[in-house]
């Protein structure tokens, strides 16, 4: 094998094994990662204080436009009260159609929810604790763990960001995962900095004061 051949394969293996390095030194140790949303959007949910549209076709006076109630309700004419909130348009459409089935011919029923004011609190980011103004702010894309604690103030003299932790409803319960943020504004560390999701809540415990620190 001549020089040329050997100096290239060289290069080659030398090019792969740098590869292999930096994509072992970006995989955050522990695989504790939080679980991200997937990529497809959950449909819309009808929540208090929603304005919503009701269409009943050739029946105008049966139409109408309202808020959802504090008790998730809403007034239908020859129904009486309907409970919408937590359901979905099409569903509560659905179910408004079968119950005015029983007093006309084929009705046909469509919803629209015109100012979905719930869905401003369902899609905040919050963190709490020892920070310099805990707050809840809207979700905005690409926001991360450092954007929401600077937004926040930045850590308390007496907050232990070594041992903050991060609240994400995953679909049944809430779970929790930690968070360095010492780390993370201190070294540079990264490896916590998890984009954030709608209805986050970063928690910042108070640190222990030894004796001497009173």
């Amino acid at each position: 094998m001549d020089t040329t051949r050997i100096k290239t394969l060289q290069i080659a293996i030398l090019v792969m094994l740098v590869s292999f390095l930096t994509a072992c030194a970006g995989i955050p140790e522990g695989g504790n990662n939080p679980p991200m949303t997937t990529a497809e959007p959950e449909p819309y949910r009808i929540g208090v204080g929603d304005t919503i549209s009701v269409h009943v076709w050739r029946n105008p006076e049966l139409s109408q436009t309202g808020v959802v109630r504090p008790d998730g309700m809403i007034s239908m004419p020859l129904m009486g009260d309907v409970e919408a909130e937590g359901m979905k348009p099409e569903d509560l459409a659905d179910e408004i159609n079968e119950g005015l089935s029983e007093v006309i011919r084929s009705p046909e029923v469509t919803v629209m929810v015109n100012s979905p004011v719930s869905a401003e609190y369902r899609n905040r980011v919050r963190i709490t604790g020892q920070v310099g103004s805990p707050l809840s702010v809207p979700y905005r894309q690409g926001m991360t763990i450092l954007d929401l604690v600077l937004e926040a103030g930045g850590l308390s003299q007496f907050a232990a960001g070594d041992r903050a932790v991060l609240h994400r409803n995953t679909g049944e319960e809430y779970e929790t995962f930690d968070l360095n943020l010492d780390a993370i504004l201190e070294n540079g560390d990264m490896r916590t900095n998890y984009t954030v999701q709608p209805g986050d809540v970063v928690s910042v415990p108070r640190k222990t004061l030894l004796r001497g620190e009173l």
